[in-house]
């Protein structure tokens, strides 16, 4: 595959850029609930406005109708900017919103669509449950048709931002009789909706992004099932392969910058046990460089994930690849970065901690879980790329 861009492109990429430069926001994103959900939606609603928001959306649903590979372009260059990666509008653009265009009726694109690139709304996704993360298809939340309404009743865990959102991508379980992966049905909940009780919980790097979230006989209209009642695991793989797919690019953009900033703090702060510089020592030059080469080979595999969804126009399962090895990949950054500092990586703030290594570490943890765990990356590969059995 041609990984160099055309001209059209490149002249792409130097007005994202210039556009960037000029419009990104002034102030670095604060902290707390409702200060967060307006500073995300202030940033979408002129990102919107500039003409920057969709890009890859059709144009009959407000976006710019242009290739993944100018998609890609913008979230480099938006991670080359300084921007937040994973925002509270990340799921209402990068699963919701892509989701509906595949999978929904004209009815439901219409209501939601304009919404989530306007920046008027915020989504979350309630997919994990306690007894089912990894193994999805176990879910219990069920869902009991009612007239013309669906009577959701159960919990979900790890639902990011659902604290600050409107609507939720929903799974439950609405045909208990039939083999798990037929009976579970993909919804659009209004969050405001009455027997909803949403709890933070506080993760130990300090943050609180992920919420428990508990239904209690709550009603959604049956008008708003995505696709058809029993369809919901072939509408949430549609959902899935969407977040496996470009969504992680503006994350290794970020990761590539995290190994030059550990490169040249290596080459500055003193080795093992005070020994020269720790770019001098052989082992952690090794593991720098293998680090180097290693975000190289992850851009390649994403330029080559994106232009074979281009040719097939949806993402496919070749997109836990590019997943599987960009999480383990950021694991792996985070702890040498730790054997780096040596001890002073515990010890609190020093002139070695900058740009917050111990903070990037302890999130680290999450990369091989959160969007499906490595093993489950592993099984998709293995069942549907390289035809083992199950």
């Amino acid at each position: 595959m041609d990984l160099d861009f055309t001209v059209e492109q490149e002249d792409f990429r130097e007005e994202v850029r210039t556009w960037l430069a000029g419009n990104k926001p002034a102030e670095p994103r604060p902290a707390g609930a409702e200060r967060i959900r307006a500073f995300d939606l202030a940033w979408q609603r002129t990102q919107y406005e500039g003409g920057w928001a969709g890009i890859a959306w059709p144009v009959e649903y407000n976006g710019r109708g242009l290739s993944l590979l100018e998609q890609l372009i913008w979230y480099e260059e938006y991670a080359r900017a300084g921007l937040p990666s994973m925002d509270s509008t990340f799921v209402g653009l990068n699963h919701a919103g892509p989701t509906l265009i595949e999978r929904a009726s004209p009815e439901q694109k219409s209501a939601h669509l304009p919404a989530i690139l306007r920046g008027d709304v915020v989504w979350c996704q309630g997919f994990s449950e306690p007894g089912a993360g990894s193994d999805l298809a176990s879910l219990r939340t069920r869902g009991v048709i009612d007239g013309d309404e669906l009577v959701v009743s159960g919990q979900k865990i790890w639902t990011s931002y659902a604290d600050l959102a409107d609507w939720q991508e929903l799974l439950v379980r609405t045909d208990p009789d039939v083999p798990r992966h037929q009976g579970i049905t993909w919804i659009v909940c209004d969050m405001h909706s009455p027997g909803i009780d949403v709890r933070p919980i506080e993760t130990m790097d300090g943050e609180h992004e992920f919420c428990e979230v508990f239904y209690d006989e709550v009603r959604v209209p049956l008008a708003n099932v995505v696709g058809a009642p029993g369809e919901g695991w072939s509408v949430a793989m549609s959902t899935l392969s969407f977040e496996r797919g470009t969504a992680f690019t503006a994350g290794q953009v970020r990761l590539a910058t995290t190994i030059e900033e550990l490169i040249a703090t290596a080459a500055e702060r003193p080795g093992p046990r005070g020994r020269g510089r720790a770019v001098d020592d052989e082992e952690l030059a090794l593991r720098l460089a293998s680090a180097r080469a290693e975000v190289a080979a992850l851009r390649a595999l994403t330029y080559s994930a994106v232009s074979r969804s281009a040719r097939q126009g949806t993402p496919g399962p070749e997109g836990s690849i590019v997943k599987l090895y960009f999480s383990e990949l950021e694991k792996r950054v985070a702890r040498l970065a730790m054997d780096v500092l040596g001890a002073e990586a515990v010890r609190g703030r020093s002139q070695w901690l900058p740009g917050g290594w111990t903070g990037r570490y302890l999130h680290s943890f999450a990369s091989t879980i959160g969007g499906g765990t490595s093993e489950i990356q592993r099984n998709i590969i293995g069942e549907r790329l390289l035809g083992l059995p199950r």
